[in-house]
């Protein structure tokens, strides 16, 4: 078994274009249809020049960085959610995101660790953070 202390520090990430289709698919899913998303005609008349992404869908991005750790652990885990959450700058559509997921801390008693978790534009402009929390169920860490 290893030690799950030995986690802090360790980095995955994920990076992808915010396409049309997620942007519409995403507001099917959740029903949020707000201009700010899926109205071209309205958000030209705004600071922001056209729509853009749904913040949630960047904390997705997150959980799919998350993921990607949890694989290269070979353990099982879940999300215990996240903290602090903020979306510091718009995504437009075609921008490409960059998430980086930076265990920072561990519980070995409540079995779960914290990371660090950023989202950045093409162009370096960070644009969400959040802390992230993460169980681990099976006996691969004690």
């Amino acid at each position: 078994m290893a030690d799950l202390e030995s986690l802090i520090g360790q980095v995955a990430s994920f990076r992808k274009t915010v396409g049309e289709s997620d942007v519409y698919l995403f507001a099917g899913l959740t029903g949020d249809l707000s201009p700010n998303h899926v109205d071209e005609q309205a958000m030209a008349t705004t600071p922001f020049g056209t729509r853009i992404a749904h913040g949630v869908l960047l904390v997705g991005f997150m959980s799919t960085a998350a993921t990607r750790f949890v694989e290269t652990t070979g353990a099982v885990a879940v999300s215990a959610g996240y903290d602090r959450v903020r979306f510091v700058a718009p995504v437009r559509i075609g921008q490409t995101v960059a998430v980086t997921y930076t265990i920072t801390a561990a519980d070995p008693v409540r079995r779960r660790t914290t990371a660090h978790v950023e989202a950045h534009t093409e162009d370096g402009r960070l644009c969400a953070v959040a802390d992230h929390l993460l169980t681990f169920l099976d006996g691969a860490y004690a």
